[in-house]
């Protein structure tokens, strides 16, 4: 019991500052998901990015627009959850190989790019009486395109896995490094009187506690994290994998905050690269997908709360000289490159287009100059009213390809012939008949045997570890991960495969093939089901041949049968064919 005239107040009030604040968390975590999901349908049916609806949902829910007003500070929390996934996903898909491949073009034309944007838009915002600081701020802010935009545009128009969507790639990738590199030597050089000995020191310390850290991560990546990644694959619990997978991306930004002093961008996105080096990293990167998706979507919209449609009225001229910057100045720049380097038209009309918008890159370069206090506030409500514009028209500007493509045929200037440069940056898949194995059990073992003997090169898709790093030792071709997830069946080469063989009769065998069939119609599909009950399921999927353990079973007893009886060769082939047609379908094919 309290002491008479103890107040009792300090601890009720207290409690109710903590469900204030939760009810705040809650409300701007439900507002901010609600709203994404309505803009975001919109704007898809609309033919647009769903980019664009996340940052709408921003601006209608943020405190600059009248009605609810959800917590930015909140809401910019959890969109640091939302660019650590995001970089972390950026270090889990670059691909050195397909960096190299492409990098006579990607690499030029990334600097050229980024240092025509940052230039132009440094002056622009000079001529509107800002410093030079934060002048080349705000212009490398301008500089860098969305990878996002760039994979749904290009696979939307069915180039991502094309020689001109190798190099868009590449060339986004490169500006990723560029970015990356920022992110870590901006906070070094932005000071109020440095001198270049500061600054050469500034660098050199940065760059040993960069090079520290990844001392750290290679020695990690080839030991401690592909121990930790199979122990959790054995367990056969996806949770346990996600959770291990985001484990790593969070632990090691933290770690590179607290311990090495860079930005847990950096250390998210050598974590990824961490995990991209491990044969794991496919299923890292399909099963941790959603949980990334969902913050990045926060981080949007986190983004869209900070434009003031007041305060863009008040410097009209500056915004539309940044929009021209991105959707005009850098394409013509990105054209001009490879018209020189003699590519073919449609490379040089079809990249420039595809890197003609800003988008989560951008927006992280403007929260670190945010957090340095070298830009106005101005300069966060043009850069999201010029990724919103930019996002609208790069999808008409996608469309518009053809046509120009057309119209600039009549000129000579661009009716280059494909140089050795376009042949190194082609599509390494060879156009020759290959087939892809579900599963590696009895059955997939005898079927992708079966190939082998035919000459045809088949990849087994398997979900457990150990016969994975098996196959790989023999030389096979594997790939670890779940057959149900698009990204594995790319990565198996579903799209220029000539056969699907589902050798394993799970729950999953009809989503696998209607995925299968999504990314290549003409894949002939043979499929094997566990009961009688599956086979139609698994045609409705699109299996064009469908085995069942039950059927074959009832057909190779009554042949023994009938045999035994002293049945005709021709009786036994007649009734074989009428129970194989009761038991499959009159389709089915004996």
């Amino acid at each position: 019991m309290r002491a008479p005239g103890v107040p009792f107040a300090p601890r009720p009030v207290r409690v109710r500052c903590s469900r204030m604040q939760d009810l705040s968390l809650i409300l701007t975590l439900a507002a901010g998901l609600a709203s994404a999901l309505v803009f975001g349908y919109l704007t898809h049916r609309a033919g647009l990015s769903p980019l664009v609806g996340y940052l709408l949902a921003g601006v209608v829910i943020g405190p600059n627009t009248p009605g609810f007003d959800a917590n930015p500070e909140l809401a910019e929390q959890l969109a640091e959850v939302g660019v650590i996934l995001l970089m972390f996903g950026v270090g889990l898909q670059l691909h050195i190989d397909e960096l190299l491949a492409v990098r006579r073009v990607a690499v030029p034309g990334a600097i050229a790019g980024i240092g025509t944007a940052t230039l132009l838009g440094a002056a622009a915002a000079r001529a509107s009486d800002w410093s030079w600081t934060s002048a080349l701020f705000f212009g490398l802010t301008l500089s860098v395109a969305s990878t996002v935009v760039l994979v749904r545009v290009l696979s939307d128009a069915r180039q991502l896995h094309t020689s001109v969507g190798h190099i868009a790639v590449g060339w986004l990738v490169v500006e990723d490094i560029i970015t990356v590199v920022m992110l870590v030597l901006l906070p070094s050089l932005v000071g109020g009187s440095v001198t270049a000995g500061g600054v050469a020191a500034s660098l050199v310390v940065t760059l040993l506690k960069v090079g520290g850290l990844i001392a750290i991560a290679v020695v990690a990546g080839t030991r401690g994290v592909p121990r930790l990644l199979h122990l959790m694959a054995v367990t056969r619990s996806r949770e346990l994998f996600t959770l291990a997978v985001l484990t790593i991306a969070l632990g090691v930004a933290v770690i590179s905050t607290t311990l090495f002093g860079v930005s847990m961008a950096l250390g998210a996105f050598i974590a990824g690269m961490t995990v991209g080096r491990s044969e794991y990293s496919l299923r890292a990167a399909t099963e941790a997908l959603p949980m990334r998706e969902a913050f990045a979507v926060l981080f949007f919209v986190s983004i869209g709360m900070l434009l003031d449609p007041a305060e863009l009225l008040a410097a009209p001229g500056l915004a539309l000289a940044a929009l021209g910057i991105v959707v005009v100045a850098k394409p013509l720049m990105a054209a001009t490159m490879l018209t020189l380097m003699r590519y073919p038209l449609r490379t040089v009309v079809t990249i420039p287009a595809a890197l003609a918008q800003i988008g989560e890159f951008s927006f992280i370069l403007a929260a670190l100059a945010r957090e340095l206090e070298v830009v106005p506030e101005a300069a966060s409500n043009i850069l999201v009213a010029v990724s919103i514009a930019s996002i609208v028209i790069n999808p008409i500007a996608s469309r518009a390809v053809r046509p120009a493509e057309r119209w600039l045929a009549r000129w000579q200037v661009f009716r280059p012939q494909v140089v050795a440069a376009d042949r190194g940056a082609a599509s390494s898949i060879a156009p020759v008949d290959r087939a892809v194995v579900v599963g590696y059990g009895p059955t997939g073992r005898t079927v992708a045997r079966l190939l082998r003997e035919n000459g045809i090169a088949p990849t087994i898709i398997e979900l457990n570890a150990e016969t994975v790093r098996a196959l790989h030792r023999d030389g096979v071709s594997a790939v670890y991960g779940d057959a149900r997830e698009r990204e594995t069946l790319v990565a198996a080469g579903v799209r220029h495969a000539a056969t699907l063989i589902v050798s394993v009769a799970d729950g999953g065998a009809a989503d696998t093939i209607r995925a299968a069939r999504e990314l290549n119609p003409e894949v002939h599909v043979f499929a094997r089901g566990g009961y009688l009950r599956d086979v139609s399921a698994l045609r409705r999927a699109g299996a064009e041949n469908v085995f069942s353990g039950e059927g074959e079973v009832a057909l190779a007893m009554t042949e023994a049968v009938l045999q035994r009886l002293g049945a005709t060769p021709e009786q036994i082939d007649r009734e074989r064919a009428r129970l194989h047609g009761e038991l499959f379908g009159p389709d089915s094919r004996a």
